[in-house]
Order: structure tokens, then sequence, then C-alpha cells
């Protein structure tokens, strides 16, 4: 094909011995688009028997080597070793091939928290720079992230009925065990290690939490909500993250359409991330304060199920009136984010599926992001390192004086039942419980699944996104 080259990297193994060369690819039909993968024999010219050419299409920048990693992970089969010879000439070019080889290479064990898939015994990385302090720490990084997300994503996927609000706190707890073990037996007692707290449904009352408890009141596994702190000495900033735990959302009495609910169990995805980016900080030694909380609840339907006009009261004390209980994650997060306002963070990182309109504006690979400029573009940043494509949407004073005024009997209205808008409305609602914290809102409610076939470092059912994005956001405070 015109113009098709063999890219940075794979040089090396183009042409070995004398002159030989392994593989011609444009007389194998290979176009060199992203996505594509073809396995070529190597006849004794080079020790490995086989040979796979993965495309990268016409810029071979973090984003694209990322995706080729990912779909090389998925081509390699069962071998033993693999030897990736992607471009990797610095250091963020070699976590971007880790990424997307350990990303790319996940798939769903039945087991919540278990080794996802088995994967090749050793993985190489061929680079000029891979003796580098920091070739070396960005592959540290990728296997800590990616390992922390792939159990955010089997969280995700595991089916509702065997990951209840009870289950996934406990869980939360576990992994919390684990990770403070490897701390202390990677640099001993210096390391900081990670508080966890779970509040069950009397602690969540004592707290006044009307929101976790009102949503969770339908279902007979009880609501919880998990906290994380995470106290490094000398820590240059603290960031409070906050994901929305659902485990499962029949939509309660506003009952959602039978063919909705199926894969309602991803509903958790941003407790998911955020524990994970919150581990993943506390193993990477990173000196920036964290405080996390995941409100869990499972919404549906019984004789205490919430109903459309309740009027229910949230922790820090305003009043919230009920129009649709499926609209459900911003109470729950509201809770959440009053209590991580009175912890005084610097910033607050709110993730969650909360809006299928921000779908519609924005199709199911692209997050949205709302909130203060400055941590926006924070947030933004990066995403654009991590691979991760985010977009803002509009957080206006308008809509903000719309949710504190149309309601008749309460502080708050839920929702309006107006459809245009209506992710703004809903991140409006839960930054009203932010006081004046620096705040920021990122709607997964496309990227968090993938339903259908893997693509680049994006794997089917459950992405893991955006556990990437939220380390480096930290690694960035942590400056």
């Amino acid at each position: 094909a015109r113009g098709l080259a063999v890219a940075v990297g794979g040089h090396a193994v183009d042409r070995v011995g004398a002159g030989r060369r392994v593989a011609r690819p444009a007389g194998l039909g290979v176009r060199g688009k992203a996505g594509e993968a073809i396995r070529v024999p190597t006849a004794g010219a080079i020790t490995p028997s086989m040979l796979l050419l993965v495309g990268l299409g016409d810029e071979a920048d973090a984003d694209a080597v990322r995706r080729a990693a990912g779909v090389a992970s998925r081509a390699v089969g069962n071998a033993a070793s693999v030897a990736l010879a992607l471009p990797a000439t610095d250091a963020a070019l070699v976590g971007a091939v880790v990424e997307g080889f350990l990303h790319g290479g996940y798939s769903y064990a039945v087991s919540p928290g278990s080794k996802s898939g088995k994967g090749a015994a050793e993985v190489a990385v061929l680079s000029p720079v891979a003796r580098s302090a920091e070739a070396i720490s960005a592959l540290a990084t990728a296997e800590v992230v990616a390992r922390l997300a792939d159990i955010a994503r089997d969280w995700t996927n595991t089916p509702p009925n065997l990951l209840t609000p009870p289950v996934l706190a406990s869980a939360i707890s576990d992994l919390g065990g684990r990770v403070n073990k490897a701390i202390g037996k990677a640099r001993g007692h210096r390391r900081a290690t990670v508080q966890v707290k779970v509040f069950d449904a009397d602690e969540l009352a004592d707290l006044g939490c009307g929101g976790i408890l009102g949503v969770g009141a339908g279902s007979a596994a009880p609501a919880r909500l998990v906290r994380l702190r995470y106290r490094p000495e000398g820590a240059s900033s603290h960031v409070a993250l906050v994901g929305k735990g659902i485990t499962y959302d029949s939509g309660g009495l506003t009952i959602k359409p039978a063919n909705s609910m199926a894969t309602m169990k991803f509903d958790m995805a941003g407790a998911a991330a955020v524990v994970a980016a919150t581990y993943a900080a506390a193993e990477l030694d990173l000196p920036v304060a964290i405080t996390c909380f995941a409100p869990l609840a499972e919404n549906m339907i019984s004789g205490e199920a919430m109903r459309p006009g309740d009027v229910i009261t949230m922790h820090d004390g305003q009043t919230v009136e009920i129009t649709n209980t499926d609209a459900e994650g911003r109470l729950i997060l509201a809770d959440a984010l009053a209590l991580a306002t009175e912890e005084r963070p610097d910033l607050i990182v709110n993730v969650a599926t909360l809006a299928g309109p921000t779908i519609t504006a924005l199709g199911d690979k692209v997050s949205g992001v709302f909130g203060d400029d400055e941590p926006v573009a924070e947030v933004l940043a990066a995403a654009a390192a991590s691979g991760e494509p985010m977009w803002r949407l509009p957080l206006t004073e308008h809509t903000r004086e719309q949710v504190r005024t149309e309601s008749k009997v309460a502080d708050l209205l839920q929702h309006n039942w107006v459809r245009w808008g209506s992710s703004s409305w809903s991140a409006a609602f839960i930054d009203a419980f932010t006081g004046e914290v620096p705040f920021v809102h990122i709607d997964i409610a496309g990227p968090a699944w993938n339903g259908g076939g893997a693509w680049g470092d994006i794997p089917a059912g459950a992405t893991g996104a955006p556990v990437r994005s939220l380390v480096r956001l930290l690694q960035r405070r942590a400056g």
C-alpha cells in the first residue's frame, strides 16, 4: 500500500541476518489500519516461529500505540512468551505499550477479584530507553493500574445477584487488606496505608443519609457506604473521589423497560473506578491525600421502595422532592458528596454512570465532564494523556437555579422530566451538595460498558474507565 512503512521499534525485527527480510507487509495485503492484525510464520528467519503485524493507522502516537498493543494482546493467542516491538522510544510510549497490552488482554473471570485470563507467562517490551528510570517507572505504574482496573472490571462484570451492596463492600475492604499488605511488604512501616471504613444501614441512619437509604429501601440487600482514607506524609494536595455504586438498577417504581435492565449490573462502575484509583495511588506511593466514598445500593421494587412524590432529607439537611425513582444515582451521590465536603479537600471528583442523555450527546466512547473551569481542564488533560476520551458539557447557573427553585415542597427537585439538558440537570443537582469546594463530575454512562466486541485496548463488557485518567490526575496533583 502507498505510504506503508514499518514503525519505529519494528526495524530490528524487520531485517535480520544478512539483510534478509522477515516479512514484506505490502506483499501480505497489510494496509496498516488501526485494529489490523496479521500473523506471519517466520520460517526460521528469527527465533520466534510467529510474527504478529499490527496496524497503527496514520500516526504512531501514544493513543495509536496503546490501541495497537491492545489488539496484539488478543491476537497473540496462547503464546508462552511475547516480545513487543512497538514504538517505545520514550517513557510515555513505554507506558502506552504496557497499558494497551494489559488492558486489551482482559477477560472476565467468574470470581470477583480473581485474576482475569491467563495470558503469556513472559512479556518483553523492546525499547531503546529500557534502562532509564523514567521508563522503568512508567512500566511499573502501568502494571499497578492495569491490575487494579482489572479488579474494577471484574466487579462491574459480576452478575448482580452475586454482588449486592454488602458483598461489594466486603470485597472493597478485603482488597484494601491485600493492598496494605503489599505496601507493608514493599517498604515497611514508612509507607502510608489505606484506612477502610464500611458504614452499615444503622450507621447511615445515624449520619442522616436519606439518599442512600431511600434508594436502597426497596431491596432485601441493605445499602452500604465505603470510605477510604489515604494520608501520606508530605501530601501536596487532598482530593476527594466519589463514585456511584448502584449494584443493580431496576428503575424502582419508575421501572425501566425490560430491554434496558439486562446490563444494569454496570451501574456501580463509578464506585469501582474510584476505589481502584485510590488503591493504585497508595501502591504507587503518590504524595497526595485521598478520601474516597463509594455509596452502594440496589434500586429495587417492594412495599418499602421509595415513591415518586416522597420528600427525603439528605446528610447535609437539604430536603429533596422525588419525581423519578430511576434517577437514583444522584441521590446516593448527594449524601456521599456532602460527606466529602466535610473532609475539606482541595478538589472533589465525582464519577458515575449518571445520565443516558450524555450518550445521546457524545456517543458511547466519550465521557461527559461538568464542573469548574480549572479542575475540568486538569481532568481533560489527564484523560488526553491516558487515551480515555472526554468532552466538557455545560453546567450553568440557570440550571443550578432551576434545581433549587422548581420544587414547591422541598429545597431541591430531583428530576424535572424535561428531555433536553437533562444531563446538565443531574450534574447541577449533585453540585448542590459540594459547597464551595472545586468540583468535577465525570459521566461515564457510555464508556463504562462496551456492549460490542473488543477494540483497541478496550475489552468487551466493563471497560475500567476512567481508572487510568484518575490515576494520572492524582499523579499531576502529587507534583
